[in-house]
């Protein structure tokens, strides 16, 4: 079975003035951590509510810092079951992003027929 994986990751950033800034400067320093090892993980900022519903900023700036919600997909291929893909994407992206907080959103499999990475060795097998 293949699997989508989505992991929500916590980025602190210093030295920021907005949050566009901090959004920017997450998704750079993610990047340049994640690749070459990883450059099939796609990433995307993560959403935030508040407790009565409503909307906000990928991230939370304070005192020239801060903390930017991300959200990391990745497929993992041949996996038994979804808790597997889960461990292997949190392993994968975990090595790459040490100290930073990652919580699994979300594993939805993915259709064979879809899947158009089949045959790409670069992305993580069960076996591995």
């Amino acid at each position: 079975m293949d699997c989508r994986v989505v992991v929500e990751a916590a980025v602190p950033v210093y030295d920021v003035e907005t949050a566009d800034e901090a959004v920017r400067i997450a998704i750079s320093k993610t990047g340049e951590m994640l690749n070459p090892d990883l450059n099939y993980v796609e990433i995307d900022t993560g959403t935030r509510t508040s407790p009565s519903g409503e909307q906000l900023d990928p991230a939370f700036v304070a005192a020239d810092e801060a903390l930017v919600a991300l959200e990391l997909r990745m497929d993992v291929f041949n996996v038994d079951r979804g808790e597997h893909a889960s461990r292997v994407a949190r392993k994968e992206i975990g090595k790459r992003l040490q100290n930073i907080p990652l919580k699994v959103l979300s594993v939805t499999e993915i259709d064979p027929a879809e899947s158009d990475r089949a045959g790409d060795d670069s992305a993580p097998r069960s076996d591995e």
